[in-house]
């Protein structure tokens, strides 16, 4: 049984004093306080010492660890984590190349845990892992949570995930998230990889919604280049799920870690930020290899100029307006959706009489019913 711990140190003083004292029965007073004689003795030899401090509670250290990480792989695990705080002890085993043994990942956390390194900790959820097969098959895009650093200036950061390898092709600080500075920064990464088979994107501006009502410039760009745009499911933010977990390893190692004054500012941390997290930072999703082992550049290009959808022969064409998108067809003017303005569209009759689809490229963008009787 357990010393009561309330006194601890008054009631092991008053107990060497009743131990020491003439024809006391000895072992009847061990039961009185709850101990054994063995501690009893033990107790005794520390009081009778010398040691002013005896009856305090010493390390239960041993005086020997001869299994014990030694001081220079100590120091190695450390020096990473004071560079990456927010790397935990798998991450930092793998980045540990220039020491004599690598420790297994429960003995480098061992060692952060002894040195006041290790944070809450957190338990993860269960769910099924998914990618794609090869580098550039989907590009993962969105813009992180917007975040003032001035009066009244807002940053919001662009991201693009490639979903097979996890790496960053796009980390940007923007200063709204207006279509036209998506598509300056998304042409600017094709020319540097090239392009993807397709986008996945949220519902909304500026990259439009899954429904045929909501198309934007910026798709209809994409889809003259032949990337495919794919939306995630509304309310769903797993189905984005590598952007999200990309967003908030940015969150933990970079936008938590510092305070800025301008958009310039942000972009040089983003930049050291995302050759770090490509490079050099153990994925856990990927086997902890770096993102840019699994990446290769796209073969397809991007274009000089921006081609023109084509149509096989014998199709109806039309070209809509530059200025309201419409288009004349059986002596009368249809409208298509905005986006479309200047555009060249193809008009195929349904199984119903009377009704055609107009198309762009492969996609149904709008419907004509000659029946119905005209605006």
């Amino acid at each position: 049984m357990p010393w009561p711990k309330v006194l601890l140190m008054d009631q092991r003083i008053e107990f060497i004093r009743l131990f020491q004292q003439p024809e006391v029965n000895r072992q009847e007073l061990c039961r009185r306080f709850g101990i054994s004689p063995k501690t009893a003795y033990k107790w005794l030899k520390r009081a009778t010492s010398g040691d002013s401090d005896w009856a305090q509670d010493r390390s239960r250290r041993p005086h020997r660890s001869p299994k014990r990480s030694g001081k220079t792989i100590e120091a190695a695990v450390l020096q990473i984590r004071d560079v990456h705080p927010a790397w935990g002890a798998r991450k930092i085993r793998r980045r540990l190349t220039t020491t004599p043994a690598i420790p297994a990942a429960s003995t480098v956390h061992a060692i952060l845990q002894r040195n006041d390194r290790v944070p809450a900790q957190r338990h993860p959820s269960h769910y099924t892992r998914f990618e794609h097969p090869a580098p550039n098959d989907l590009w993962q895009m969105d813009f992180k949570g917007r975040f003032a650093f001035g009066n009244r200036v807002f940053c919001h950061p662009l991201t693009m995930v490639d979903d097979h390898s996890r790496y960053n092709l796009c980390l940007q600080a923007c200063a709204n998230e207006q279509s036209e500075t998506v598509q300056q920064h998304i042409e600017r990464t094709f020319g540097r990889f090239g392009l993807p088979n397709a986008f996945l994107v949220d519902n909304g501006v500026p990259w439009g919604t899954c429904s045929q009502m909501r198309w934007t410039k910026l798709r209809v760009w994409l889809l003259k280049l032949g990337v495919g745009v794919v939306y995630a499911r509304p309310y769903h933010p797993q189905t984005k799920g590598k952007n999200e977990r990309f967003h908030r390893t940015l969150k933990e190692e970079v936008l938590s870690m510092m305070t800025f004054t301008s958009l310039r500012q942000i972009q040089v941390e983003f930049d050291r930020w995302r050759e770090i997290y490509n490079t050099e930072r153990p994925h856990q999703a990927i086997d902890y290899d770096v993102p840019a082992s699994r990446y290769r550049l796209s073969e397809r290009s991007m274009p000089t100029k921006l081609p023109e959808v084509e149509y096989e022969e014998g199709t109806i064409v039309r070209r809509a307006s530059k200025l309201k998108a419409d288009f004349r067809f059986a002596n009368r003017r249809f409208s298509a959706p905005e986006a479309f303005r200047g555009e060249l569209l193809a008009i195929r009759p349904t199984a119903t009489d009377g009704t055609f689809g107009v198309f762009f490229g492969a996609h149904q963008i709008a419907c004509i019913d000659l029946h119905k009787p005209a605006k």
